[in-house]
C-alpha cells in the first residue's frame, strides 16, 4: 500500500555507516502511533536527480521485514531542508488483521535504482 508521509526514527542506529556519509537505518520507526522494527533489511539502493547538467544523490531506500513480517519500503531525503522530516514511508504490506490479507510490493511499482 502506498504511504508516502513521513515516518519518526527511533531506537539505536550504527554510527559506523554514518562516518561514511551514508544515512544509518534505525532499528525502528514511529508512524501513527505504531512502532515498524526493523527486523532484516531485504534491498537497499540509491535513486538520483538531474539538475543543470549534474547528477546528485537524492534519496537512500530501504526495504525491509518489519517486526510483524510485513515488507516496508522507507528513504531517506538527502535534500530535506532544516527542521523538515528527512525520513518517509513509501509503501508497506497491508496486514492481514486490517485488510482480510496482503498486498505485496511489486519492483515495478518502486523507483527506479541508480548504482
Amino acid at each position: 500500500m502506498f504511504v508516502g508521509k513521513p515516518i519518526e526514527p527511533c531506537g539505536g542506529f550504527d554510527p559506523a555507516v554514518m562516518s561514511h556519509g551514508e544515512p544509518a537505518l534505525p532499528e525502528a520507526f514511529s508512524y501513527e502511533g505504531e512502532q515498524l522494527v526493523v527486523k532484516a533489511v531485504r534491498k537497499q539502493w540509491r535513486s538520483s536527480k538531474e539538475d543543470r547538467g549534474e547528477s546528485y544523490l537524492k534519496r537512500h531506500w530501504f526495504e525491509f521485514a518489519t517486526g510483524d513480517d510485513r515488507v516496508a519500503v522507507v528513504y531517506f531525503d538527502r535534500g530535506a531542508r532544516r527542521g523538515h522530516p528527512r525520513w518517509y514511508l513509501y509503501t508497506i504490506e497491508v496486514s492481514s488483521a486490517s485488510a482480510g490479507g496482503s498486498e505485496c510490493v511489486s519492483d515495478a511499482r518502486l523507483p527506479r535504482q541508480d548504482a
